[in-house]
């Protein structure tokens, strides 16, 4: 009896992306990151420091894929860095500079980018300067754009990618700012609506830097 001929496998073909090459951190969820970090920044105006690494863990955990254990190391470094920034006026940037280089490094190294951890963290943290001169009226009459180019100079440099394609997610997490600083100013209260309003941007804007990232 005359067996079937084996069929080789079919060869790949190089044309097409290898989905199963996607790194973790690029391929996250933008509905369960948008709702985690919404938590987070909950928390953190409310000063409830318990909670805010709780959701931070989940929140670095999901965005940027990491095992457990960095999982872990990379959620405190974030919030190190919040604390070190948060007091006002009298904060420490360098501080949180510096607790974001190493996030960063960490992120860097675990998924083998090639970006200068120094470099993310100081655009990172210079997000931070700029909205906090908007939230307490120090800036000039054209912040949100201000805001919105230094939003996309982190995603761009971090990602890879040029500041027009991830010109949806800055706009859309400036927005959420503007709601959380609205919130903030009408005394953090758990049962505004001001708070879905800022959960739904933000997931729009991880849906626009996932577009972004795979563009």
């Amino acid at each position: 009896m005359r067996l079937p001929a084996r069929r080789r496998p079919a060869r790949a073909d190089p044309r097409q992306p290898d989905h199963k090459l996607v790194k973790p951190h690029r391929s996250f969820d933008p509905r369960r990151v948008g709702s985690l970090e919404c938590t987070a920044w909950v928390t953190y105006y409310r000063h409830e420091w318990i909670k805010f690494l709780r959701s931070a863990v989940a929140l670095t955990r999901h965005t940027f894929g990491l095992p457990w254990l960095e999982t872990i190391r990379g959620a405190w470094l974030v919030l190190r860095a919040n604390q070190l920034w948060a007091p006002y006026p009298s904060n420490d940037p360098a501080g949180a500079r510096r607790a974001m280089e190493r996030f960063y490094r960490l992120v860097a190294r675990r998924h083998g980018e090639s970006f200068d951890p120094a470099r993310a963290a100081q655009l990172e943290v210079e997000w931070w300067r700029v909205h906090r001169e908007h939230q307490h009226g120090t800036s000039r009459e054209d912040e949100p754009s201000e805001l919105v180019e230094a939003l996309c100079a982190l995603y761009a440099y971090v990602y890879g990618v040029s500041e027009s394609d991830v010109r949806i997610a800055g706009e859309q997490r400036a927005l959420a700012m503007r709601y959380s600083d609205q919130w903030v100013r009408n005394g953090c209260e758990l049962g505004s609506a001001l708070i879905e309003a800022e959960r739904a941007a933000l997931v729009r804007s991880y849906a626009g830097l996932l577009a972004a990232v795979h563009r």
